[in-house]
Parts: structure tokens; C-alpha cells; sequence
């Protein structure tokens, strides 16, 4: 009897352990989060333009631009959802906001990898977006590169994207001209942004930076054409539980929309202007 009352009572507890272990687990996954601040510098390409220039007048154009080529992000994330602002900087030389880059540089951005959506507030010559659309699809090529970062062991990962889906938010004049220049029987040479990224697997999220995700680990590092972004700083489990939202107001628009919104924009600016200027 005694034998049958031990038994039970040692199932009992291995039950009891199990059960404790796994609603432990579940918690901490539902509450697992982190925030991850990167800094972004970039290069200034002056092109043929910077050949006919001297070091101090590239130098003062760099001090100029400083708020453009240099920025601070943070991204707030838990096991599916992430959240990447923008640190607002003031102009180096003036003192303003950089309203002009404003138009082009990513808004708010909403990243969810379980429903693989993206969710991001753009503002345009005063005119507020919200753009929808999926993840962008990266086919990532795995590296055996190891390098520490922080207290982070990480892994070497890269790819290629179509740059104008890596930028969407951006503007181009080549754009413009590869449409206006191009007949029905010509092919646009799609142009590629080749990435480099830099993720640890101690930190087992699929999040990262920008457009940025996918990889068994948040991106501690990412460099793709003149831009190197990297992680500063990593709180992970802050005292303070941090609510990820996606941003709500704006027009719906797709990426593809967005981009045919600001491109019919911009060349009405530049058609205006000529008509100004003969006028």
C-alpha cells in the first residue's frame, strides 16, 4: 500500500514539475523582449560631381549632410513583433529638423514574422501614409564567419536584393529616366544591393533592423551599399514591459503604391519648375 501511495505521489510530482516547467516556458516566451539601439553611418557618394572638388569642400559637405549620413535607431521587439524608430537629430549647421529628408528616409516601422506583415507610418510633403504590405523576401545565404560583437558570438549571413525594394521609401531620378527612357521591347537593368549581415543566435529572434529580418537570431550588424548599421547597445527582459503597436493612421497604400505615389510626385515638381523657368 505504502509502495502504491509512493508511487503515485512521485508521478504526482513529475506531473506537477512538467506542468510548472511548461507554463514557465510559455511565459517566458509570451514575455521575452528586448530593445536594440543601432547607429547608421553611411558614405557620402558625391560621384563625378566630388572629383572636381577639394578635401575642405568635401569635408564641409560632409558636416553639412552629417544628419543624413549619421543616425541613431532604436528597434523594440518580443519573439514575433518588432517596432524601429528613429532618433530625431538636430541639423548640424542650423539647428532644424532635416524636413527635406524627411520625405525620403523610413518612417515607423512594424514588423510582425509569425503573419509575415509589415506595417510603416511615411510622410510626404505633409501627406501621411501608412503602407502595408509583406515582409520583404530575403533568400539568405549562410555563412560559417564567426566575429563578437558586444557579449554576442555572431554569424555571418548575406544576399541580394533589388535595390528599389530594399528602398522603397526612397526616391530616385534613375528611376524616373528607366521609365521614361524605356519602349516596350527594352528590359530595365534591375539594379542590386548586395547584403552582409551579422546575427547571433543567443538572442534567438528573427528581427532586425530596417528591412532587415529572417535569420535564426536578431542582426547585431548589417551593411548593404554605403550603409553599416550597427547594434550599440542590448537591453533584453527591460524591467519596464514595453507594448509593441503598429501605427494607425494614414492612407493604405502598398510599397509598389507608395513608390508609383512619390515618383509621379517628384516629376511633377521637376515638369513645374521647367515650366517656371521658360515662363
Amino acid at each position: 500500500m505504502k509502495s502504491a501511495i509512493f508511487k503515485f505521489s512521485l508521478i504526482a510530482l513529475v506531473f506537477l514539475v512538467s506542468l510548472a516547467s511548461s507554463k514557465n516556458e510559455l511565459i517566458l516566451e509570451q514575455e521575452f523582449q528586448g530593445k536594440a539601439y543601432y547607429f547608421s553611418k553611411s558614405k557620402m557618394d558625391l560621384g563625378s560631381f566630388g572629383a572636381r572638388m577639394s578635401e575642405e569642400q568635401k569635408k564641409q559637405i560632409a558636416a553639412r549632410l552629417k544628419n543624413r549620413l549619421e543616425k541613431t535607431y532604436v528597434l523594440t521587439f518580443n519573439k514575433e513583433e518588432s517596432i524601429f524608430t528613429e532618433d530625431d537629430k538636430l541639423d548640424a549647421m542650423s539647428g532644424a529638423t532635416d524636413s527635406w529628408g524627411k520625405n525620403f528616409t523610413p518612417g515607423e516601422q512594424y514588423k510582425n514574422v509569425k503573419t509575415n506583415s509589415q506595417i510603416q507610418e511615411q510622410e510626404f510633403y505633409g501627406k501621411q501614409f501608412l503602407v502595408k504590405d509583406k515582409l520583404q523576401p530575403i533568400e539568405w545565404k549562410m555563412g560559417t564567419e564567426t566575429k563578437q560583437i558586444g557579449n554576442y558570438m555572431c554569424f555571418k549571413a548575406t544576399a541580394s536584393v533589388a535595390t528599389n525594394e530594399l528602398t522603397w521609401y526612397n526616391f530616385s531620378w534613375d528611376r524616373v529616366r528607366n521609365t521614361e527612357n524605356k519602349s516596350d521591347s527594352d528590359e530595365v537593368e534591375i539594379k542590386m544591393t548586395e547584403i552582409e549581415a551579422w546575427y547571433s543566435p543567443q538572442i534567438p529572434v528573427g528581427h532586425g533592423p530596417l528591412e532587415y529580418w529572417g535569420l535564426p537570431g536578431l542582426i547585431l550588424e548589417v551593411s548593404a551599399g554605403n550603409t553599416t548599421m550597427l547594434c550599440s547597445k542590448l537591453v533584453l527582459n527591460p524591467e519596464e514591459n514595453v507594448e509593441i503597436t503598429a501605427p494607425e493612421k494614414g492612407k493604405v497604400v502598398t510599397k509598389k503604391e507608395y513608390q508609383e505615389t512619390i515618383t509621379k510626385k517628384m516629376k511633377e515638381f521637376r515638369d513645374n519648375r521647367g515650366v517656371r523657368r521658360r515662363g
